[in-house]
């Protein structure tokens, strides 16, 4: 199954994530299919903390991919930033 989740990078205690299209059998951090955006929950004011390519997530949800509960609720609030 193809899954759309939460990829995590950055330093300790510096989290840093992407949004990544990727098979749910590989792991966190290992391979993927493609890269949606970012989430950076430390992001100092003024600066961007989410970015999400809507279009290609509504691809990929047609394609029957699932998203992941953290994934569903960041792209919920991108939309109504955006909008």
């Amino acid at each position: 199954m193809v899954v759309i989740r939460l990829a995590r990078g950055g330093a300790n205690k510096r989290p840093f994530y992407h949004v990544v299209v990727a098979d749910s059998r590989r792991s966190r951090d290992g391979r993927f299919i493609e890269r949606l955006g970012f989430y950076d929950p430390k992001a100092p004011e003024g600066r961007e903390s989410l970015r999400v390519n809507i279009e290609r997530v509504d691809h990929w949800k047609a394609q029957g991919a699932q998203l992941s509960p953290t994934v569903s609720r960041l792209v919920k609030q991108f939309g109504k930033k955006a909008a």
